[in-house]
């Protein structure tokens, strides 16, 4: 029979992820929503893309995407241009500017995990450490099905 504890772990493992990324998130704050510094991210590892395509890998509605890009847009952040293949479609890109936000925000996030990896005790690092591969197959599995 599982214990009150091991019922528990899908609840505490969702709560503890959720917890320390938006802990994460504050940490690297831009004073932009997480929408808009995930969309800009996207794009600057992934490189231009249809406005619609952007917001499928956001999982985001259309119009949704549309008013975060038009902030970005204005913030100088990103560049959007008509789709030449298709003239009712939009193109957007990463501005240098935009590629230097998320370059910032990333170190930041970085250095801060870092910072609280280096409080745990060396079992627990080490623990945490061989867990990643595991936290990675959920991820491959949840792709797939």
């Amino acid at each position: 029979m599982a214990t009150a504890s091991e019922v528990d772990v899908p609840a505490r493992l969702y709560l503890a992820i959720g917890r320390l990324s938006r802990s994460l998130r504050r940490s690297g704050s831009t004073g932009m929503g997480h929408g808009s510094i995930s969309a800009l991210s996207t794009l600057a590892y992934s490189g231009t893309l249809r406005l619609g395509d952007l917001a499928a890998r956001e999982g985001v509605a259309a119009p949704t995407m549309s008013r975060i890009v038009a902030g970005l847009v204005e913030s100088g952040f990103i560049r959007r241009e008509p789709d030449p293949a298709d003239r009712r479609a939009w193109l957007v890109t990463a501005t240098e500017e935009g590629e230097r936000i998320v370059s910032s925000v990333r170190s930041t996030r970085m250095q801060e995990l870092s910072r609280r990896l280096d409080k745990l005790p060396e079992a627990d690092r080490a623990l945490l450490i061989n867990s990643i591969p595991v936290l990675e197959a959920l991820l491959i599995d949840s792709a797939e099905g």
